[in-house]
């Protein structure tokens, strides 16, 4: 059975058909006159039964439709009152750390106070707090950012400099707000990403390319050295934005209950995943004796047992709620195509042969450029503000930005691998950097 939803994305996907809410709604009320002409007494009939029912259905309606709005409104206030602010983290030239060191800060800053009790979260609106990892390219000089409340801020520089002695968190002026960022000044181009399978299964992690052990200098490599190159290749009147807002996972995506009546989480994910996994190793054979077809015993390949083995190493970690996006802005005479094949293909090098990616989904993607499209440009300077408009506020799973269906579950060791502090492997010379380590004075100088 073919779903609405389904039949959009098919006319959207093969034909350039785009069915937007309002035509669907003038066609049924068009229909429901056209009825009315024709059969008065059976429209008029159902009508009146509607209205009759109207004390039984109109309450649930109204009560929560009411409920829905209260909860936005005192998330919205409570959002709204906290204050914020963006942390640039400069690394010193010899850093010689690896992303495990990134792990123990996240690891650090897994929390989620604030939605310990039903008062707290629907009646003052209290949300666990969320973290915005940001990699800026800004005409081609490479920043990195977190971007975190004022509360939030000792937390956050006390686990930098606990993982990164050397390093320097300064507060930064917000690099969204130094330009317009409007259609009309600027070719903009955007999208959100997402997992190619299935959240529990990882990605190509830092453990894969040997950092996790203690490495000799001449051998050391960054899997952020392909990303910080593309960023840093960026010319005058470039920008290109990436954005990791991330937030302690609690199972919200999935929106149901495991067996034990509990919120249904990655981990209950990752067990079906590896039950079903198992399941295909058991090839059926036809009982002698019998006649029957039975489950054969089990015999997994190579790749099962490690895919199985990968599985559940990942959730054994500490997750994230993950959502991402990047934008690509640039000056009229400035603009190059090439960079959005990279944008859409930066994390490319994290995927593995029937393991896990992290593609473009979103924003711009969803426009295939037909000809015979009506009303596209102004679709998509829409979709570019909302792009923009949802960098800025570092906004992915509340109003008036709720993507959190959408949102990647992600491990420490997943998001580490991603995000971390460069090392000196990457030798990029746009990457900004400081001249050499920081550190307190000995204690014990003559005064």
């Amino acid at each position: 059975m073919a779903f609405p939803g389904d039949i959009t994305k098919k006319l959207k996907g093969n034909f350039g058909v785009r069915i937007d809410p309002w035509p669907l709604l003038i066609l049924g009320l068009a229909a429901l006159a056209v009825a009315f002409l024709f059969m008065p007494r059976g429209v008029s009939s159902a009508t009146d039964l509607a209205l009759f029912l109207a004390p039984v259905w109109l309450p649930f309606l109204l009560i929560g439709g009411a409920w829905e709005l209260w909860v936005i409104l005192k998330r919205s206030e409570f959002i709204a009152k906290q204050k914020y602010v963006l942390l640039e983290i400069r690394p010193p030239r010899s850093l010689a750390k690896t992303p495990l060191a990134m792990e123990a800060f996240f690891s650090g800053i897994h929390h989620g106070p604030g939605e310990g009790t039903w008062y707290a979260k629907f009646v003052q609106g209290k949300v666990r707090p969320w973290w915005s990892l940001e990699i800026a390219s800004l005409e081609g000089q490479v920043h990195f950012f977190i971007w975190t409340r004022e509360g939030f801020r000792r937390l956050v520089e006390a686990q930098l400099y606990a993982q990164y002695p050397g390093v320097q968190v300064v507060e930064a002026p917000d690099y969204t707000r130094l330009i317009s960022a409007k259609p009309e000044d600027f070719v903009i181009w955007g999208c959100d990403f997402k997992h190619a399978e299935d959240d529990p299964v990882p990605i190509k992690t830092y453990v894969e390319y040997g950092l996790d052990k203690v490495q000799k200098e001449y051998e050391q490599v960054d899997p952020l050295a392909n990303l910080v190159e593309t960023m840093g290749s960026l010319g005058k009147g470039e920008y290109l934005w990436l954005q990791f807002i991330i937030r302690t996972h609690k199972g919200e995506k999935y929106a149901k209950k495991n067996e034990k009546g509990k919120a249904y989480t990655w981990k209950d994910k990752a067990d079906e995943l590896i039950k079903k996994i198992r399941e295909q190793t058991r090839e059926p054979y036809k009982d002698p004796a019998t006649g029957k077809e039975v489950p054969g015993f089990p015999n997994p390949t190579k790749g099962q047992m490690e895919k199985i083995a990968a599985i559940e190493r990942n959730v054994s970690k500490q997750a994230f709620d993950v959502g991402a996006r990047g934008i690509y802005l640039a000056r009229p005479g400035s603009f190059n195509a090439s960079v959005i094949t990279a944008l859409t293909g930066i994390f490319r090098h994290f995927s593995a042969e029937g393991w896990n990616g992290i593609g473009p989904t979103g924003g711009m993607t969803q426009f295939d450029d037909y000809p015979w499209e009506t009303g596209v440009d102004k679709r998509k300077n829409i979709v570019r503000n909302d792009l923009v408009e949802a960098f800025r506020r570092r906004q992915f799973f509340h109003e008036p930005v709720d993507q959190a269906k959408d949102a990647m579950v992600m491990s420490t060791e997943e998001l580490a691998t991603i995000f971390h502090v460069p090392s000196m492997a990457i030798e990029t010379p746009s990457l900004s950097r400081i001249g050499s380590a920081t550190a307190e004075a000995p204690s014990n100088l003559p005064v």
